[in-house]
C-alpha cells in the first residue's frame, strides 16, 4: 500500500488525491460545499499507474471548476463500470446496499425488539436514504466518509456498523461476494454512560423526602405508590409499569414483561432487558404498599401501577413533568427515575446483602454490583462515620 496521504500538500482550493483503505480517492476543496469536506471515491487501488490516473482526474475536476462547468451532483466523476459479455458467459450482478439493506431488515423485524427496530433499524434506514452516494458496494468508502462528514461520530459509527452487519449476512446467505465494510477503521467516539452504568444514588433521607413530595403533591400524587416501589424494588421504570396484578401474590412478584417506546407508541414486550424473567419476594414495607392500593374485587389482568387516565404510564413525561417538578420542589439534586434501582442496589449493598442475591432479586449481574456500586457504598459507610 502507498501513502495514506496526499504525496504533497495541495495548493488551497485545489482537487488532491489521498488513499483509504488502499483505495484512491478524491477530496474536493471545502469552498465548493460551504465549508464542508467532500470526498468523490475512484475505485482505484493504490498503485502508482493508478496514482497517474488519479492526478489526471483531479485535473479534470479542477479544470471543470474554473471553467464554471463542474457539477455539484459528482455523478459526471463517479467511475464508471463498463461491462464486456464474452458470448454466452454473462457476469452476475451484485444487489446495491439499498437492496441489501431492505432485505436485512425484513429478516430482523419480526425479531427485533420494538425499541430496538424504532432507534436502530428505521433510524439508519433514515440516514441510509438521505445519502447522496450511489449505493453499489464498490461505493462503501464513499459512503463512509459522508457518514462522517455529515452525522454525528456516534450515529456514522452505528451506521456503518449495522451495514457491516448485513453485508456479513449477505456474504453468508451467498448474496454478495464480499463485506466492503469488513476492513474499514473504527470510528471512535466518546464513551457516553448509559442508565446501568450512570451510578448516582439517592440517599435514604432524600428517597423519604422524595416519596414524601409525591404524596403530599396536588397534581402529581397519584404516582406516589409507582415511585415508592421503585424506591423498594430496584426494578426498571418500565418493568413496574408493565405490572400486573396476576404477577402479584402474598410472596412474591413476577417480572416477566416490560413497557417500551416503538414506532406505534407504547407497547407491551414479553421479556425483560437481561433475563426472560425474575422473582422478587415481598417483604412486610413492599406488601402494606400493595395491601394500599390493591383495588377490591379487581381484574388480575389490570396494571397495578396504572397512568391517571388509566392506560401505561408514559415514563418520559412522568419523567419531565412530574418527577422534575417534585425534585426541582424539593431541591435536591436533579438525577433520573432510573437512579431509585441503583439507590436500592447500593442501599442493600451498605446493609450486608449478599451480591449474589442483589443480582438475582434486581436482574444484574454480580460483576456490575461489584464494579459499579463498591465505590459508592464506601462513600456512603464514610460518610455515616
Amino acid at each position: 500500500m502507498y501513502s495514506k496521504t496526499p504525496l504533497a500538500k495541495s495548493p488551497k482550493g485545489s482537487v488532491s488525491v489521498e488513499s483509504f483503505q488502499g483505495r484512491l480517492r478524491l477530496r474536493l476543496p471545502r469552498q465548493l460545499y460551504s465549508g464542508t469536506q467532500k470526498r468523490i471515491a475512484i475505485g482505484l487501488a493504490d498503485t502508482p499507474e493508478n496514482r497517474i490516473e488519479a492526478e489526471r482526474k483531479a485535473r479534470t475536476i479542477e479544470l471543470d471548476i474554473l471553467t464554471d462547468n463542474f457539477d455539484p451532483t459528482l455523478k459526471k466523476y463517479q467511475p464508471k463500470t463498463h461491462l464486456t459479455v464474452i458470448e454466452s458467459v454473462k457476469q452476475k450482478q451484485e444487489p446495491s446496499i439499498t437492496e441489501l439493506w431492505a432485505k436485512y431488515c425484513e429478516v430482523k423485524k419480526p425479531t427485533c425488539a420494538p425499541g430496538t427496530w424504532k432507534s436502530g433499524y428505521l433510524i439508519m434506514t433514515k440516514h441510509l436514504n438521505r445519502c447522496p452516494v450511489e449505493k453499489s458496494l464498490d461505493q462503501s468508502a464513499a459512503i463512509y466518509d459522508w457518514a462522517i462528514a455529515n452525522l454525528t461520530p456516534d450515529t456514522a459509527r452505528r451506521l456503518i456498523m449495522y451495514l457491516k452487519s448485513c453485508c456479513t449476512w449477505a456474504v453468508r446467505h451467498t448474496l454478495i461476494s464480499h463485506n466492503p465494510f469488513e476492513n474499514m477503521e473504527p470510528i471512535k467516539v466518546k464513551k457516553y454512560s448509559n442508565e446501568d452504568r450512570d451510578v448516582n444514588p439517592f440517599t435514604k433521607e432524600e428517597r423519604d423526602l422524595i416519596i414524601e413530595g409525591f404524596k403530599s403533591n396536588l397534581y402529581y400524587k397519584h404516582y406516589a405508590p409507582f415511585v415508592k416501589f421503585l424506591f423498594y424494588t430496584g426494578c426498571r421504570p418500565s418493568e413496574a409499569i408493565a405490572l400486573q396484578w396476576k404477577h402479584v401474590s402474598n410472596s412474591k412478584i413476577l417480572f416477566e414483561q416490560s413497557v417500551v417506546n416503538s414506532v406505534d407508541g407504547l407497547v407491551l414486550k414479553k421479556g425483560l432487558k437481561t433475563q426472560d424473567k425474575r422473582e422478587f419476594p415481598i417483604g412486610q414495607q413492599l406488601r402494606l404498599l400493595l395491601e394500599e392500593i390493591r383495588p377490591e374485587n379487581g381484574s388480575l389482568e389490570s396494571l397495578v401501577f396504572p397512568s391517571p387516565k388509566g392506560g401505561w404510564i408514559d415514563v418520559h413525561n412522568f419523567r419531565n413533568r412530574a418527577w422534575k417538578a417534585v425534585i426541582d420542589s424539593l431541591g435536591i439534586e436533579y438525577r433520573k427515575p432510573y437512579q431509585t434501582r441503583h439507590t436500592f442496589i447500593s442501599q442493600q449493598k451498605a446493609l450486608g446483602v449478599e451480591d449474589s442475591q442483589i443480582a438475582r432479586a434486581c436482574g444484574t449481574s454480580i460483576n456490575m454490583i461489584h464494579k459499579h456500586y463498591a465505590g459508592i457504598v464506601q462513600q456512603i459507610q464514610f460518610h455515616d462515620m
